[in-house]
């Protein structure tokens, strides 16, 4: 009780329970990782090589998508990393300087690809409900200005962890890497955390989500209006996006922005004994997996949403790999770039002339 009563004290030197789980993490973290290393890296390559050659004919759905490829390029060159760190049994052999920059580009990945998304969200609502009024939302030179600024943004979110400890030697030998318990003895932590997940997760979601119900509504209405645009293809394929980005951003990221706030919340009303703390960190390597699915389930999104990408996809995997590249690039670019909500957009503006 005394242990509880102590809010401002620490009760992490006096807990051996924090990785009793780590025979059984040493087996199912580094395959998880590994899947997602080799998924995440193939994919967002092969999305990044589809996305090349319409970089001539740059749109704002290109340049947000290449800004999250590119995140997530980046975030799979240093998950070897931590695949070794797993499958030793959460030791760190490599140095704090090296620890600590697998964790800032850990957390850059994960809110550049929220920030990002959201920017997506926003976009295809300006696309195909307000397509004239802010048009200007979605010019080349505006869209690179909101890229540069998402960057400055999540750079913002994630510098401040540079001087906070990343690596912490255990009383068993095991040096252990971007784990909470190194961050307990930070004054504020609750608060800090709970902003953060305010900041970098709640606001986001809060757009993503309106922007989508708002979309759904506009294309129910207007299907219902026009039983042959509820029929076409591109109705159902549009809502079928929606759902599955809504899908794999709740999926993905909300378990454990949830799971911070409940702790930290607990954390601000009494101090929580080892067996909290134990079952918080066990909870953290799981919400921590699934958040990482995002980086290797991204370019599904690009294949579905994008004909263009699906029909290049589609022509590199029936060649053969000698000539596939090569062809690929000579080839003119699909239609990639050109909006794939173009004709929902043109029925949404005809039935709001003609009611």
């Amino acid at each position: 009780m005394a242990e509880r009563q102590d809010i401002n004290g620490s009760t992490n030197d006096s807990c051996t329970n924090l990785y009793d789980h780590r025979t059984t993490a040493q087996l199912l973290l580094p395959l998880c990782y590994s899947i997602v290393f080799f998924v995440g890296l193939f994919g967002n390559t092969l999305a990044l090589h589809v996305i090349r050659p319409n970089l001539k004919n740059l749109n704002s759905t290109t340049l947000y998508s290449t800004n999250l490829v590119v995140s997530d390029i980046i975030f799979a060159l240093v998950l070897p990393l931590r695949i070794l760190y797993y499958a030793m049994g959460f030791h760190w052999p490599l140095g704090e300087g090296l620890c600590r920059a697998t964790s800032l580009i850990f957390y850059i990945n994960t809110y550049a690809g929220v920030n990002f998304m959201a920017c997506l969200s926003v976009d295809r609502l300006v696309a195909m409900v307000l397509p004239l009024r802010y048009s200007f939302l979605r010019s080349v030179r505006t869209v690179r200005n909101i890229c540069i600024a998402v960057w400055l943004l999540v750079l913002l979110q994630t510098l401040p962890l540079l001087s906070m400890p990343m690596t912490n030697q255990e009383s068993d030998g095991y040096i252990t890497c971007m784990e909470y318990p190194n961050f307990e003895k930070v004054d504020n932590l609750p608060s800090l955390l709970i902003a953060a997940v305010i900041l970098g997760y709640g606001i986001p979601v809060v757009i993503i989500m309106t922007c989508y119900i708002v979309l759904s509504w506009k294309l129910h209405v207007s299907a219902r209006n026009n039983q042959v645009m509820e029929k076409s293809r591109r109705h159902k394929k549009a809502i079928g996006i929606i759902c599955g980005v809504t899908l794999v951003f709740v999926v993905c990221f909300s378990p454990y922005h949830i799971d911070i706030l409940q702790y930290m919340t607990r954390k601000l009303l009494y101090k929580p004994d080892c067996t909290e703390l134990q079952s918080f960190q066990v909870s953290l390597h799981v919400t921590v997996c699934l958040m990482n699915l995002n980086s290797c389930l991204d370019p599904f999104i690009y294949f579905f949403a994008c004909s263009g990408y699906k029909k290049r996809i589609m022509r590199i995997i029936k060649r053969p790999v000698s000539l596939s590249f090569t062809s690929a690039t000579k080839s003119s670019p699909d239609s990639c770039s050109r909006d794939p909500a173009e004709s929902t957009k043109i029925q949404l503006n005809t039935l709001r002339r003609n009611p």
